[in-house]
């Protein structure tokens, strides 16, 4: 089982995913972004590594209560990105 900070490399795709398709349809960027940056999935990985995005990952295991991971907490381990 993953330490309870820790995002497996599938809640991260798909926090960066779906921070990626928000951006794309006109949410506000929460960060300063380079000069010539404007691809929403760029960004939203920029966000992610700068801890900016406003999201929650509930982990559900049957039998166990859920695990709450603020992304501002959680431990963001330097893989594939």
């Amino acid at each position: 089982m993953y330490p309870t900070n820790k995002l497996t490399r599938f809640e991260r795709a798909r926090i960066i995913g779906a921070r990626a398709l928000q951006i794309s349809m006109g949410a506000p960027i929460l960060i300063d972004l380079p000069k010539g940056m404007d691809d929403p999935t760029e960004i939203a990985v920029l966000e992610f590594k700068k801890r900016a995005v406003p999201m929650t990952v509930i982990r559900r295991v049957e039998g166990r209560d859920p695990v709450i991971i603020d992304i501002a907490q959680a431990d963001l381990e330097e893989l594939l990105y």
